[in-house]
């Protein structure tokens, strides 16, 4: 049945290099004719590890303007990558209609570029730890850029399907080293305002995309929804030479760790979306199988390597796994709320959808509005306050939501979903900058990666729970999959607090 879709605290340094930690105390052990080793005494509960260059090193963030084109040029790539995602959604029942093709088939349009990003983001990290991010970026956006054209030019199923792989190839290779590349545009001081900015990109690609697309519809074929990737992605490709040049790895691909990286998550979303579409159970049970033996497989090659490509070094930072951790949870949470509200509001209060639309929009509006000052403040504050405080509010927006009146008003509606955006704003950003900042400077390829992998592994988990839910409940489900998803909020803000307190044993 075709289904719907979904620390460090050692490390060598060579002689001659200064080493600083913000919040540690550093300890230098010598004799001379080794590298010194660098042990951190752990700095106060809360605060994040910044593993990096000295804050004035000339090579901390690049100058201006340097740095207004880098970012111009990562926003142009990452907000094409983001509105392909949800433009295609809303385009769906037209392309079907004209390649006369059934919705079953139709949907790997969208299936098929979002298995091609989560198997692959994690192999193409490890390459640009490699390579150079900048490198990896730019092959991943001309490959999305020419993929693009393909989709619009394909005359059959089966040729646009094909295409829309090779595009989230590409949107993968956009989305692995993006928030590396962050790390290396904006000084360390102000990495929370770099990803504040980059998280506005997002909310804002994310909560045009359906409105971009009916306005294309209006006036062309769909053809268009692809073309127009083409000129955005030329602009952004003649920006590449302003990106920072990173330091490249001097290990080589391990390129059986990609396959079992890459069988591993596919084999993990199908598993989870099949049990949220209520697929035999004999297939499901193989696909989880396989899954595990092909995960434990991948687990015992990757601890048994130097720079593991699945970042088990990194996992076992406790600030990391924990940012993790929150980072899942809440994704689970949004995906939930998102899936669930269109139908309570349609069938549950009975607004059109044209008023659907108009009243989910504060959520992301907040969300981008809330991203630059939440930003701000973790460069000053600990990611585990902020996140406990967002998850919390986010949660409480969501719990608001299910006890809405049986007749609301549009005010009572749209100041509830404020709140969720601006919880979920809050916590985003802070945790997103955690991530990042807890890896080595040589490792923040691993990092980027895995933020990428916990959302989309976040997301696609939130979306089978609700079609579990209303496959069991029917529309009665709604209210039930907001009161679970406010439940889970409250159980991310509890893991975000857990930063704050260090463990005993040291």
């Amino acid at each position: 049945m075709l289904r719907r879709s979904m620390v460090a605290t050692t490390c060598s340094l060579p002689l001659g290099c200064t080493f600083s930690l913000r919040n540690h105390l550093t300890v230098m052990t010598l004799p001379l004719d080794k590298p010194p080793r660098v042990r951190t005494v752990p700095s106060p509960p809360g605060r994040e590890d910044d593993v990096g260059l000295p804050p004035h090193h000339p090579e901390d963030g690049l100058p201006w303007p340097q740095r207004l084109w880098a970012m111009l040029t990562v926003g142009l790539a990452i907000a094409m990558s983001v509105l392909d995602s949800s433009i295609a959604n809303v385009a769906l029942p037209t392309i079907a209609g004209d390649m006369s093709a059934s919705p079953a088939t139709a949907i790997w349009i969208v299936n098929a570029y979002q298995l091609a990003i989560v198997m692959t983001l994690l192999p193409l990290a490890s390459l640009g730890d490699i390579y150079e991010y900048r490198r990896v970026y730019r092959v991943g956006l001309a490959l999305f850029t020419l993929a693009s054209l393909a989709c619009a030019l394909s005359h059959s199923i089966i040729e646009l399907t094909a295409a829309r792989v090779l595009q989230g190839l590409g949107a993968a290779g956009i989305m692995s080293v993006n928030a590396a590349l962050m790390r290396f545009i904006y000084p360390r001081a102000q990495l929370g305002r770099a990803i504040g900015i980059n998280a506005v990109t997002v909310s804002v690609a994310a909560a045009i995309g359906p409105t971009v697309a009916s306005a294309i519809l209006s006036v062309a074929s769909w053809q268009w929804l692809f073309a127009i990737n083409v000129p955005i992605g030329l602009a952004a490709l003649f920006g590449i030479g302003s990106l920072p040049v990173t330091p490249r790895g001097k290990h080589r691909f391990d390129a059986l760790g990609a396959l079992l990286s890459a069988a591993t998550f596919g084999l993990v979303i199908t598993t989870i979306d099949g049990i949220g579409h209520h697929e035999p159970v004999a297939l499901i049970a193989a696909e989880a199988v396989a899954a595990l033996v092909v995960g434990a497989m991948l687990v015992f090659r990757e601890t048994h390597r130097a720079w593991p490509m699945l970042p088990v070094d990194l996992l076992r930072v406790r600030l990391f796994s924990l940012s993790v951790a929150t980072s899942v949870c809440s994704f689970v949470a949004q995906m939930m709320s998102y899936v669930s509200l269109p139908f309570y509001l349609q069938h549950g209060l009975g607004r059109s959808a044209v008023e659907i639309g108009l009243l989910m929009t504060p959520w992301p509006l907040m969300t981008a509005l809330t991203a630059p000052l939440a930003g701000r403040l973790a460069d000053r504050h600990s990611a585990g306050l902020l996140g406990g405080i967002g998850l919390a509010v986010f949660g409480a927006g969501v719990a608001l939501l299910a006890a809405l009146p049986n007749d609301p008003s549009g005010t009572n509606i749209v100041w509830r979903m404020a709140v969720c955006g601006f919880g979920f704003g809050l916590f985003q950003t802070p945790n997103n900058r955690a991530i990042i900042n807890a890896a080595p400077r040589e490792r923040s390829g691993g990092a980027s990666g895995m933020l990428g992998t916990a959302r989309l592994l976040g997301q696609t988990v939130g979306a089978a729970v609700v079609a579990l839910i209303f496959g069991l409940m029917g529309q009665a489900g709604n209210v039930t999959a907001l009161a679970i998803a406010a439940c889970i909020a409250l159980v991310a803000a509890a893991v975000s607090c857990g930063r704050l307190v260090e463990p005993r044993n040291r």
